[in-house]
């Protein structure tokens, strides 16, 4: 028998749209919110299972998740990543998990759409 190979981890970076829910722990008053994830998986699709999987348990109520891509992806597209970011993915990687790097709450009245394209750098 052979044995697969195994695909190596990356790390990719989501913006997931999480609504409300009871016990959701999002502050008072707040519609949502939009959560920067940095999320380990063989492929963005892992990536992506994974973090819906977690946020669930945790309550929340994911609705929407946009994929960034890799940091290599992302550096080729131009976008300015700090050391303080890249150390989060790094252990995302190590730790083969999801991390939450940001959580910014929407209210009544909030453009969705500027908050998100405002998230990624």
């Amino acid at each position: 028998m052979t044995e697969k190979q195994k695909r190596p981890q990356k790390v990719y970076t989501l913006l997931v749209e999480v609504g409300r829910k009871a016990e959701d722990g999002l502050p008072e008053g707040s519609t949502g919110a939009a959560l920067m994830c940095y999320a380990s998986g063989v492929d963005e699709a892992e990536a992506v299972r994974e973090t819906v999987a977690i946020l669930k348990q945790a309550d929340l109520a994911p609705l929407d998740v946009t994929g960034y891509g890799t940091l290599e992806e992302r550096l080729a597209e131009g976008h300015e990543i700090d050391d303080e970011e890249r150390e989060l993915m790094d252990r995302a990687l190590e730790e083969n998990s999801v991390i939450v790097a940001q959580m910014t709450p929407f209210y009544d009245g909030d453009s969705t759409s500027a908050m998100l394209s405002d998230t990624i750098h």
